[in-house]
């Protein structure tokens, strides 16, 4: 880890040394981690004080595995083996990520957006993957710990770092790009998620593009043109962005042509920067089409030549819980129960609209939504009504407003509401038919991958 000793390290994190000798201070850390599992010889434990588990409790057993030093809040008991002394481990673990990055020769392109972070990000990791030793984001570690983690990972193998950043609140967004200084800005959509806090999608955009606020002077900015709010982000501190779409051909990058859509995913023509390229996209969803032509436009500034956009896209697997198509004995399943809000739960319906068998759509609780959460909900059912569904079954509380949606469009389908998931477990099975095609989704709280255990036992 390049300029990572324990006296820079120390200087970084405004912290207090302790049992550092001279000769031990000019060593340079392997790693850092907060999770005492993963301690390998000279790492960097930093001991954090979570709702469950108190880092400190594991000061003892890193030294034991090898550990170079320990940030900590509070003096270790009875070990006189090196380690820092800070007000606040969080803040020590930002501090130590920010200062790394800085000393770092990496282009880094940061992702955020309402919807689809993560798979864009594996869309953009495996078109850059054909040219270049990449690291990305883990699963979707985006917040104040995660992308500091996920930076102190990159290595001196590593030649362009792909990262996800999540918010919730206003004011999340900077010290994640304080810490990340991206190269290259990517920003999927701006939808309805954490009204909560943000208050309306105004709210959503105003926070996500505080992005650009941290980007490397002569940074680049990809936004996806048909998303109306990010239509109107015309220039980004003096420059013109890089507008993606699918229905809009005067966007540098765009479709030309979509020569197959189905549950198995879509052929499509796209026209990046005036050059054509098919791209077979093994992932269905008109959404994951954008995806890809974020991941073309990323691969075009870094040097990435058609034929590696083509091969990359073609490689990309689903990821669990993101419109994964799962064929078990009975049914075809479209697991996307990770999250959800109105955007994402609109186009999971689109998918299933593909399918040639009886379509089934089991729709939970959307989170987060703040005072529209039940006319949100509403808008959803109405959504099913017109998109050819042929049973809806709701689980919670909240989702009973799509019923009511659904109802007032006149939905001709096959009705089924349960208030808790336990409920709808135990008598599900009953209600599916052989060779069902079934859409399972929800925000992450409502926990529907047990329906998904079910269904595919």
């Amino acid at each position: 880890m390049k300029n990572m000793t324990l006296e820079a390290i120390a200087k970084a994190v405004d912290g207090v040394a302790y049992n550092i000798t001279d000769k031990i201070g000019n060593v340079t850390a392997k790693g850092v981690v907060i999770d005492s599992r993963q301690v390998e010889e000279d790492y960097i434990f930093i001991a954090i004080k979570g709702e469950r588990v108190d880092g400190h409790s594991f000061i003892s057993q890193v030294f034991e595995k090898g550990a170079l030093a320990v940030v900590c809040e509070e003096k270790p008991q009875n070990i006189q083996k090196p380690y820092i002394l800070v007000k606040s481990s969080t803040d020590a673990l930002k501090k130590m990520a920010a200062f790394y990055r800085q000393n770092l020769d990496i282009k880094l392109i940061g992702i955020t957006g309402s919807v689809g972070k993560t798979s864009t990000k594996e869309f953009i990791a495996a078109v850059l993957s054909e040219k270049y030793n990449v690291l990305k984001t883990e699963g979707n570690f985006n917040n104040e710990i995660g992308l500091p983690l996920t930076i102190l990972k990159i290595r001196d193998e590593h030649e362009i770092a792909v990262i996800e950043m999540g918010i919730s609140h206003f004011g999340d967004m900077k010290p994640l790009g304080e810490i990340a200084k991206p190269d290259i800005c990517v920003i999927t959509n701006i939808g309805y998620c954490h009204l909560e806090h943000l208050i309306d999608r105004d709210g959503v955009l105003k926070e996500k593009t505080d992005m650009f606020n941290y980007a490397k002077d002569d940074a680049q900015y990809i936004l996806n043109g048909d998303d109306d709010k990010l239509a109107t982000v015309t220039e980004v501190r003096g420059k013109t962005p890089i507008f993606v779409s699918i229905d809009d051909s005067a966007k540098p990058v765009h479709i030309k042509g979509i020569l197959k859509s189905g549950i198995e995913g879509s052929v499509c023509v796209a026209s990046v920067h005036g050059e054509e390229v098919e791209l077979s996209i093994p992932v269905p969803g008109k959404h994951m089409i954008s995806n890809a032509l974020v991941a073309c436009a990323v691969g075009k500034i870094c040097g990435v030549n058609t034929e590696h956009m083509k091969r990359g896209i073609a490689k990309i697997k689903p990821v669990g819980g993101r419109v994964n198509i799962i064929k078990s004995n009975r049914y075809t399943i479209i697991d996307d129960c990770y999250n959800a809000n109105p955007v994402s739960m609109k186009a999971s319906i689109d998918v299933l609209k593909y399918a040639d068998t009886r379509k089934v759509a089991i729709l939970g609780d959307m989170f987060e939504l703040g005072a529209d959460e039940a006319k949100l909900h509403k808008g959803i059912g109405e959504y099913v009504a017109k998109t050819g569904v042929d049973m809806l079954v709701t689980v919670g509380n909240i989702s009973e407003n799509i019923d009511i949606g659904a109802k007032e469009k006149e939905f001709n389908g096959t009705f089924m509401h349960y208030s808790t998931l336990e409920e709808c477990l135990e008598n599900l099975e009953n209600t599916l038919e052989n060779n069902d095609t079934i859409l399972v989704k929800a925000s992450h709280g409502m926990h529907l991958e047990k329906i998904i255990n079910l269904l595919t036992k």
